[in-house]
């Protein structure tokens, strides 16, 4: 069997941990297993290199930053595979380029656009556990170093399990798995043994941070089967994403995720005319801020009350973009105070009552809900991010998740 491993920050984060992730490693190599490792740079690494740019320019130059960052993973790529070999293991670090991944040219949040996986395959063939520096690749037109962005490693090792055809890729992070809510907010919370890659897209994307939700499109993409697990408890088994269809019994109801990251924007009074929403939607997307929520309400004298939710990251940006508009409407205010719940699951496609049940929950602990959003697997709703705590204790609660 041929196994990608990712190793992220926390799990590479000191000499020990590295000699942790060694032992890791040779255990599932004497099993019998061929090992690709993916390894991210040591945690705290990569903002002290940001640091050591930024006491320099205000704005380095993204492909300077670029060649400055990767260095981190090749570190740990190279002390990892230092180690092995000291224990008598045949291995060899590889940098993305040395791995055979090719970018497209946008420095400092690259995407992959293919990998060569020759280098790969021959180390594999010649019976070799092979380290691979996470997080970067090189650019197709000007062949210079490039990172991924966010989650890079993850992305790294995903991408390479798709195209090597391995048979399971696992990401070792510091939690032993995906939990049907965070443990920290319910005690109560249970980890999951499967769950899939749409459910877990939609945990990623709406606060759960266990997982990025780009690596698991790619891996739903290409097909790979996913298990998070934690290198602190490596015989503990995590949890296995996966197509739907491989998941017997599908919950009704497989996670309840929260995300405090969210700001309410409100716009009361805006002139209701054919093309303002279009107009006032399409400013924030070439200003690259990521509108979530979306409610629209018509009121009296030919005006209407637009209500909408982004990132907390993308708020003054979005102020800039809303001041060409203060003519359009009557008043535009912010509400930080506001966070997001949700809940998730395949099972709710053929389910009724799961959003009424949602609804009298919050109801019947007093909490007001701002806005709705559905799809065919999630209900999220905004309240008062004073009630975020008591919202996913209730919610879990309420469809058995502790059971």
């Amino acid at each position: 069997m041929l196994k990608v491993l990712k190793f992220g920050g926390t799990s590479v984060g000191t000499l020990e941990r590295i000699q942790n992730v060694a032992n890791i490693i040779k255990k599932i190599k004497d099993e019998g297993h061929d090992v690709i490792a993916v390894v991210s740079a040591m945690s705290g690494e990569t903002n002290k290199l940001l640091e050591y740019a930024h006491s320099f320019s205000k704005t380095p130059n993204p492909c300077e930053v670029d060649m400055l960052l990767s260095s981190g993973e090749r570190v740990t790529s190279a002390l990892l595979s230092i180690a092995l070999n000291e224990q008598g293991y045949s291995t060899t670090s590889m940098s993305g380029r040395e791995a055979g991944i090719i970018t497209d040219s946008l420095h400092t949040k690259a995407r992959i656009e293919d990998i060569d996986p020759s280098n790969l395959k021959k180390a594999i063939s010649d019976g070799k556990i092979v380290i691979v520096a996470g997080f970067q690749g090189v650019t197709q037109d000007t062949n210079r170093v490039s990172t991924l962005g966010r989650g890079g490693s993850d992305l790294t090792a995903v991408a390479i399990a798709g195209v090597i055809e391995a048979d399971v890729c696992e990401i070792y992070t510091d939690v032993d798995g995906i939990y049907t809510t965070d443990p920290r907010i319910e005690p109560k919370a249970k980890k999951l043994d499967k769950i899939s890659y749409d459910e877990m897209l939609e945990l990623a994307s709406l606060g759960a941070k266990v997982l990025q939700n780009r690596s698991v499109e790619m891996a739903k993409k290409l097909n790979v089967n996913l298990i998070s697990r934690s290198s602190f408890t490596p015989e503990v088994e995590g949890t296995l994403i996966t197509k739907e269809e491989n998941i017997m019994e599908k919950a009704i109801v497989s996670g309840i995720a929260l995300d405090r990251d969210q700001i309410r924007v409100g716009m009361y009074g805006v002139i209701d005319r054919p093309g303002i929403a279009s107009t006032i939607f399409t400013a924030l997307a070439d200003a690259n801020i990521n509108v979530d929520m979306i409610v629209q309400t018509r009121g009296g004298d030919g005006k209407t009350d637009l209500d909408f939710t982004i990132p907390r990251g993308d708020w003054e940006a979005c102020k800039k973009v809303m001041a060409r508009f203060k003519e359009e409407a009557e008043k535009i205010d912010y509400n930080d105070t506001i966070c997001k719940v949700s809940i998730v699951g395949v099972g709710m496609k053929t389910h009724t009552g799961v959003a009424s049940k949602a609804f009298s929950t919050l109801a019947n602990e007093n909490i007001n809900i701002r806005i709705i959003s559905t799809s065919e697997i999630k209900i999220s709703m905004i309240i008062e991010e004073k009630y975020a705590e008591l919202a996913v204790r209730a919610l879990h609660s309420a469809y058995n998740l502790d059971k």
